[in-house]
């Protein structure tokens, strides 16, 4: 499987009016949390933020929100930014724009939020000027860290790597809070939060106004 772990400067350049990474001016980064609630993935998440004081953003599909509506009312009432993620994890390079809006407008009766990261990161010049325009307040959010968990074929020490070598502050950082994900994320997050923790890095939850 083939993907960049480090977001390179051209991809944001060609997508500049989303949100890839945020001041390095602060000693702070954002571990974002794609695909849940998830009734295990997404508990531990909120154990593991909680032992290193550390607070997340999680970016919800809206079908989970309804499966799980308890772990999501958890989220906020722990403090962590949500976002949302479509509503059924939608393809935006697969979709048409106006299907992809519906999908988005239907999960945005669960999730109350002007952030949004496609799934994916796979989104149209098209869809994102649909998307201002119907919701002008919203902020697209990306990444310029993937730790991987996603990938089958790679190990959590992998993951941790990943992390590690390439994060800095203001870097906003991919997880998953899900069963795909699980074996990766479970080994690889405390590891990265105690990363954190010596580098004297806050780890906060992205501000909704985020750019």
């Amino acid at each position: 499987m083939f993907y960049l772990t480090k977001t390179p400067g051209v991809l944001k350049a060609l997508y500049k009016s989303c949100v890839w990474h945020l001041s390095p001016a602060r000693q702070a980064v954002y571990l974002t949390f794609d695909d849940g609630p998830h009734p295990q993935a997404t508990p531990f998440v909120l154990e593991q933020l909680k032992k290193y004081n550390a607070k997340g953003t999680f970016f919800c599909i809206g079908k989970n929100v309804v499966e799980h509506p308890d772990i999501y009312q958890q989220l906020l009432q722990e403090g962590h930014t949500v976002g949302n993620h479509t509503h059924n994890h939608l393809n935006g390079w697969k979709t048409g724009t106006g299907k992809y809006m519906e999908n988005i407008l239907e999960a945005g009766k669960y999730i109350s939020s002007p952030l949004f990261r496609p799934p994916y990161g796979r989104i149209t010049p098209f869809q994102i000027r649909a998307l201002k325009n119907k919701l002008p307040q919203t902020r697209i959010i990306m990444w310029d860290v993937l730790s991987g968990d996603f990938d089958t074929e790679i190990t959590g020490e992998a993951c941790v790597q990943n992390v590690v070598f390439k994060a800095r502050p203001g870097s906003i950082i991919v997880f998953h809070d899900s069963a795909k994900a699980w074996d990766r994320l479970s080994y690889a997050l405390p590891r990265v939060l105690e990363f954190c923790k010596k580098q004297q890095w806050a780890v906060e939850p992205l501000p909704l106004n985020a750019h």
